[in-house]
């Protein structure tokens, strides 16, 4: 269904496993991301009322998350530490396409945003189905459903305000390129890392 490229080292679980701490708080701030990116599409793109509609539902839950996420990290004696930057995020985003027409821009958006949901299931299921500690196995497991929901919703809308663009052919480069960027991460304590 996701349709990335390569998969996660399962190795990357080990890494997370020494620290707890670090992936919650990572985590806790990629779904705030999250949210931020929703509103970020909603707000150049309001004429469209069943995008601002879904992508406000989408925008709450993910700040759900992000309470949920901070939860365990309170409940487990952590401190929600300074935000991270998200350096595949931010390759990921150098493959938008910067110029063009505004319909160009939202559907490059709304593919770049279903390409993390997609990475980020992918990493949840991972986790879900790998780690030791069991609340966590069963709270990534939840997750990796809603990320699912949030990328077919992305990609939806992708192909929905792209009726002019080969939306395809343009998901296909992405899933090429960020094939290239994956390789480079999988080692450190985070959610795209």
């Amino acid at each position: 269904m996701l349709h990335l490229k390569l998969v996660t080292d399962p190795r990357w679980v080990n890494v997370v496993e020494s620290n707890i701490e670090e992936i919650l708080t990572d985590h806790a701030w990629c779904e705030q991301k999250a949210a931020t990116n929703a509103i970020t599409i909603i707000t150049n793109n309001s004429e469209h009322e069943e995008l601002v509609t879904d992508l406000l539902a989408l925008a709450q839950e993910e700040l759900e998350h992000f309470q949920m996420v901070h939860e365990i990290i309170k409940k487990r004696g952590y401190t929600l530490g300074r935000e991270r930057k998200d350096s595949y995020v931010n390759e990921l985003y150098k493959f938008m396409n910067k110029g063009g027409s505004r319909q160009q821009a939202l559907v490059d958006r709304l593919l770049f945003s279903a390409m993390i949901e997609a990475r980020s299931c992918e990493r949840f299921r991972l986790l879900s189905e790998t780690i030791s500690d069991q609340e966590l196995a069963k709270f990534y497991r939840e997750l990796m459903i809603s990320e699912a929901g949030h990328y077919t919703t992305f990609i939806t809308f992708a192909r929905k305000y792209g009726k002019d663009i080969d939306v395809d052919r343009r998901w296909k480069e992405l899933v090429e390129f960020e094939a290239e960027v994956i390789q480079r991460y999988g080692k450190s304590e985070t959610i795209h890392g």
